[in-house]
């Protein structure tokens, strides 16, 4: 083990590094610094471009220079901002400082050198810096996660979705099911809570100090500022950022799409935590069994068990994760007049927040992966709840207008031991066609299921 995993505050950053190697890239401080200087050399490129007699256009080998500079940025590199801001206590310029210092053996832009940054505050650079973090994020790390686990799901709801299972409803039997469609129920769920993700606008903003392009019309009063920062902002990369373009902002931008996309994150995790408890139960009940990993403890002195965890810390991490989701959503949005800081050390943190989800996604997999049917506690449990075929036979009572069919069914079933005969007695006792008596009397709990096979396969 790196021993600085083991002195790291935050277990995302110690015990469970391993598992976020994909997201700490892109949402660390190195990520965020990556971002940054990602933003400043599209908008110097896009100056360059834009046809000032100040500043002509680059030529191609200045340009393939300032793309590498992006494309290649290391941790080296951070660590070298890092060392510059030790000096401007400010993290924005001393970005500014790094890309100029790479200017320095280029005459061609070291002559350029004052257009790096221009006419923009600094939240310029952070709020698309932002956007960029969470295209990522969400392209590279959520989303194929979540698809990771909804593709699982659905493979299961068609496997088992003729395995017939008893329902409980306020923890007592209820009318049978299937294994498949119970999983199904939380596919079609999970499915629809992706495309919300998926569906949120990114958003950034690039218009100045107060959200007016003051400083840009100073300097270039006649030039269309707005127009040009829309195509900033909206150009697909590597030129341009490929979000969508904010039209209006104080000076930071609002952050309404963040609460939105972290509402819908949020909101997808509650859908795993209740299919996390779920499963824990079904575990509970025997419906499934856990697949065994060689020199696996399960308890410190009682040597039988197989414990649930990866569902259980999958419950745990989703928690977490809503909690500083929600705290997120909450916060962003509200600012004090045109900006203050109270929003920036928060922002800092939505790599933990999505970096819980992401650990709590991969538990997930990770416990569904061990999961084994065993058909015969399924097969065992359904049989010995004969009550719940009390639902059909009073239902067929009552389209053969059978006076107090519920009443009649609850006399025998309700609170009692229900057998076969019990009800078998009561069928043939029946004012009902010979046909529909005969079709009663075949039911079992395990062929009483609806459509339940059909619905799970259509997931």
């Amino acid at each position: 083990m790196n021993p600085s995993t083991i002195t790291a505050l935050s277990p995302l950053d110690g015990r469970y590094a391993g598992r976020l190697a994909a997201l700490r890239p892109l949402m660390s401080e190195h990520g965020f610094m990556h971002k940054r200087v990602q933003v400043e050399i599209c908008w110097f490129i896009a100056l360059s471009d834009a046809g000032f007699a100040e500043f002509r256009p680059l030529t191609p080998g200045a340009r393939t220079y300032l793309l590498g500079l992006v494309k290649n940025f290391s941790v080296a590199d951070a660590l070298a901002i890092k060392e510059i801001e030790k000096t401007t206590n400010h993290d924005v310029k001393a970005v500014e400082y790094w890309i100029k210092s790479k200017f320095e053996a280029r005459p061609e832009l070291k002559a350029a050198s004052e257009f790096v940054h221009f006419a923009c505050t600094s939240e310029d650079i952070n709020n698309t810096s932002h956007a960029l973090q969470l295209k990522a994020a969400r392209e590279q790390v959520i989303l194929p996660a979540l698809d990771a686990l909804i593709d699982k799901l659905r493979q299961m709801a068609h496997a088992y979705a003729d395995v017939a299972m008893l329902s409980r409803t306020h923890g007592q039997t209820a009318s049978p099911t299937t294994v498949g469609k119970e999983i199904a129920n939380v596919v079609v769920r999970l499915a629809a809570a992706r495309e919300k993700i998926a569906g949120v606008k990114l958003l950034a903003k690039m218009n100045g100090a107060v959200g007016n392009y003051n400083a840009h019309l100073a300097a270039w009063p006649d030039f269309d500022w707005e127009a040009f920062s829309r195509k900033v902002v909206e150009t697909p990369e590597p030129l341009g950022l490929g979000v969508s373009f904010q039209p209006y902002s104080i000076q930071i931008e609002p952050h309404d799409y963040m609460a939105e996309l972290f509402d819908a994150v949020a909101r997808t995790n509650t859908i795993l935590v209740d299919w996390a408890r779920d499963v824990w139960g079904y575990i509970s009940l025997g419906y499934f069994k856990q697949k065994l990993r060689e020199g696996e403890i399960g308890s410190s002195t009682m040597p039988h068990k197989v414990n649930p965890i990866d569902f259980e810390n999958a419950e745990g991490n989703f928690g977490l994760a809503n909690a500083l989701l929600k705290h997120l959503s909450e916060k962003l949005p509200v600012s004090r007049w045109q900006r203050d800081l109270t929003d920036s050390t928060v922002l800092r943190n939505m790599g933990v927040a999505l970096g819980y989800s992401v650990l709590a996604y991969h538990s997930m997999g990770i416990g569904l992966g061990k999961l084994e049917l065993n058909r015969e506690g399924i097969d065992q449990d359904l049989d010995q709840a004969w009550e719940v075929l009390a639902e059909p036979i009073q239902t067929v009572m009552r389209r053969f207008h059978v006076e107090g069919a519920y009443e009649k069914l609850k006399e025998v079933t309700r609170g009692r031991t229900v057998q076969a005969e019990d009800l078998h007695a009561l069928i043939r006792g029946l004012d009902i066609p010979p046909e529909e008596k005969e079709r009663l009397l075949a039911m079992t709990p395990a062929s009483y299921v609806g459509k339940a096979a059909e619905l799970a396969r259509r997931a």
